[in-house]
């Protein structure tokens, strides 16, 4: 029996290292492509290469009236909002601007234009008249879809490290379960910049080359970034969120639990909230980001709760650790696996290097070519970690209507 009413992602907006584009992006990640995996050397303070996933589609510009938001996290937000607009222009016309809500989640926000600005101050002496404090103020990803789209609704940023913009789902469906809104929009938007590139290194947590989640080579995470905003509302459509779960198990401030118990409450929150057992789901968004911790704490969990057999993969080779939009991504991965987009029922693979190691996830990880065998309602898990210890997991799946 369901203790949360399912709501609906009636709309998709992303853009990330596999294209900008749903149908592109829907064929980059099924065929294992990672086309926007880049090496920079721009990044890292001492001018090392360093792979990461960039968004390679140029992206709109900001309208000068909003100037106070310029920064490329919010030309992501731009580029994923103008693919909803439609839907969201009639979401305005059937409920008012009052009756929708916002609820977005970033750990960068504009830190890359704070980064620019402190360059240009210390080559020049002054700070670029063009900056404003505010771009880099992590609210302002809500602030600002509300401010563009003219929404009167609640509007608020989540900010949990790599669970923010599950968070921000999470949220958007308590927020049309209480009656708050009658339609949300819900995802989020993290954006490369030096700081979070140079901090993952100095924790050790950086690979030399390609994420390489749940192999025995694996030596870290790759950094991206990206953005994934959903349409949500209680009227039913194809795909449903139908279940969160939330945990915060303060093991430490950068390591997971290495028993995964406070990951489990979040699996077992989520699967319960949907009415579900581990046996309905028939596949996994791993969060899978390649380091030693992460993917040995994940392996144990998913293999006591589901087995060996679930199908179950992580998307980090493909575009990277997208940080705080890592929850939107995910769901929105499980959400174009469900979509009528996906004709041949593809599973997104687990892009690696395929060396196993005893006691890691290995026999269900996708390999290429793999079909989702359900020919009935199909549920999907997406987690996410996040330092702290802030986890959530997502029950997503084709509508019963």
């Amino acid at each position: 029996m369901r203790s949360q009413r399912p709501v609906f992602l009636a709309a998709l907006g992303i853009a990330s290292a596999l294209g900008a584009e749903k149908r592109s992006i829907l064929q980059n990640l099924v065929l294992g492509r990672r086309p926007g995996v880049v090496e920079r050397r721009d990044l890292l303070i001492d001018g090392e290469p360093v792979h990461v996933g960039a968004v390679q589609h140029r992206l709109p510009e900001t309208p000068a009236e909003f100037g106070r938001f310029e920064s490329r996290n919010t030309q992501l937000i731009i580029c994923a909002l103008q693919q909803i607009r439609s839907a969201i222009d009639e979401a305005v016309e059937r409920f008012g601007r009052h009756r929708i809500g916002t609820v977005m989640g970033t750990s960068t926000s504009g830190i890359a234009e704070g980064e620019a600005a402190i360059a240009h101050l210390v080559e020049t002496g002054v700070m670029p008249e063009s900056f404003d404090v505010r771009q880099q103020e992590l609210g302002t990803a809500s602030e600002f879809v509300a401010s563009y789209l003219s929404l009167e609704g609640p509007a608020y940023t989540v900010s949990t490290a790599c669970s923010s913009s599950a968070h921000a789902l999470a949220s958007g469906q308590r927020m049309l379960n209480s009656g708050l809104a009658d339609v949300v929009i819900a995802g989020g938007a993290d954006s490369l910049c030096r700081l979070t590139v140079n901090g993952f290194r100095a924790l050790s947590a950086l690979s030399d080359s390609y994420c390489n989640p749940f192999s025995r080579n694996r030596d870290g995470t790759m950094i991206g970034e990206g953005v994934a905003v959903f349409l949500m509302q209680r009227d039913p459509s194809a795909i449903a969120l139908y279940g969160s779960g939330a945990s915060t198990d303060a093991h430490s401030m950068t390591a997971p639990d290495p028993s995964g118990c406070g990951v489990e409450l979040a699996v077992r929150q989520a699967l319960r909230n949907a009415g579900i057992t581990p046996a309905d789901i028939n596949y996994i968004q791993l969060h899978g980001t390649g380091t030693q911790q992460n993917d040995a704490m994940e392996s144990a969990l998913v293999r006591r709760l589901f087995g060996d057999q679930t199908p179950c993969s992580s998307s980090k080779g493909q575009v990277g650790h997208t940080l705080g939009a890592a929850g939107a991504m995910g769901a929105a991965h499980c959400w174009l696996a469900a979509s009528d987009l996906n004709v041949d029922r593809l599973l997104p693979p687990h892009v690696w290097d395929g060396k196993a190691e005893d006691g890691l996830l290995s026999e269900a990880l996708v390999r290429p070519g793999q079909k989702l065998e359900t020919s009935g309602q199909a549920m999907f898990l997406s987690n996410s970690f996040a330092f702290g210890g802030s986890n959530v997991s997502l029950v997503i799946g084709r509508s019963e209507q």
